[in-house]
């Protein structure tokens, strides 16, 4: 039995609220694929193209947090407090270097939260009702416009609260030989959670990361993605890139580190193209 199936046997969804921010989470079961670069880079690109954007760290790793230079000991209110409940989520916001950048920062007791809500009738949607929430009291000035979700590498208690929070699924996808493998895993969890959860999910797009052309390989798995999964696939390919991998060092985002490199400009363009389709979302509404 799934996480999923446990969670909807203790549990109604009930009706989602409107909510004003477009929460976005970037998943996939798979490590090291590039969820938590895409989602600080794709963070900035949209800051800096003047949405007011909120990342919310899920992974006890914290390397979201870290990679925006927001110090261990600087997280006295975490992600782990809004979830378990000990505070709203508007206490666990800091500021980035970022201008109009925020992050709820996380620390290792994420990794404790399953077992501590065990079947708390509402536990899949801590997150859900936190993000709710977060816009209602705030000035006009300080509402955020996205909100982007960086889940751990599995699926777990935490990917589900992301998914049962979101509007949309943004996956990575690192052009590996299993990559497709992983995929389709993550296609059938979405679904999942869109039967018992969350019947608003969709798949927001796939992006390619750590694209090498001169390898025949990375070709190959644009290939069979891009037939596997058509026009859901954005056209903008992340590269492999030795800056990307330099700046979460420097406590920085590629964009900030260096802003004229192959990466930097590759996240741009992602950043439009999901405001793009983000135009096309809502004139089919």
């Amino acid at each position: 039995m799934t996480v999923i199936d446990e969670v909807s046997r203790h549990e109604d969804g009930g009706e989602s609220h409107v909510r004003h921010p477009r929460i976005i989470s970037l998943a996939n079961q798979k490590g090291g694929v590039g969820k938590t670069t895409t989602a600080i880079n794709l963070g900035t690109a949209l800051a800096a193209i003047g949405e007011r954007v909120l990342i919310v760290d899920l992974d006890p790793q914290g390397n979201a947090s870290t990679g925006l230079g927001i110090d261990r000991r600087d997280r006295n209110v975490s992600t782990y407090d809004v979830l378990i409940g000990e505070a709203p989520l508007r206490d666990a916001v800091v500021p980035t270097a970022v201008p109009r950048l925020h992050i709820a920062a996380s620390t290792m007791d994420l990794s404790g939260l399953e077992l501590e809500l065990g079947t708390t009738k509402d536990r899949a949607f801590r997150l859900r009702d936190a993000i709710t929430a977060l816009n209602g009291n705030a000035a006009d000035a300080a509402d955020y416009t996205y909100v982007l979700i960086d889940c751990p590498p599995s699926l777990n208690l935490l990917t589900v609260n992301a998914m049962a929070a979101s509007d949309a699924i943004l996956v990575p996808l690192q052009c590996e030989f299993f990559a497709l493998e992983g995929l389709s895993q993550l296609l059938q969890t979405v679904e999942q959670v869109r039967s018992t959860l969350n019947p608003n999910l969709s798949i927001h797009g796939i992006v390619l990361t750590m694209f090498d052309s001169r390898n025949n390989l990375s070709n190959q798995v644009v290939a069979d993605v891009r037939q596997f999964m058509g026009s859901k696939v954005y056209d903008t390919m992340i590269p492999r890139n030795v800056r990307i991998s330099e700046a979460p060092s420097y406590g920085k985002p590629v964009l900030v580190y260096d802003l004229k490199c192959s990466g930097s400009e590759a996240y741009l363009k992602l950043a439009t193209e999901v405001i793009q389709r983000e135009r096309e979302l809502r004139t089919a509404h």
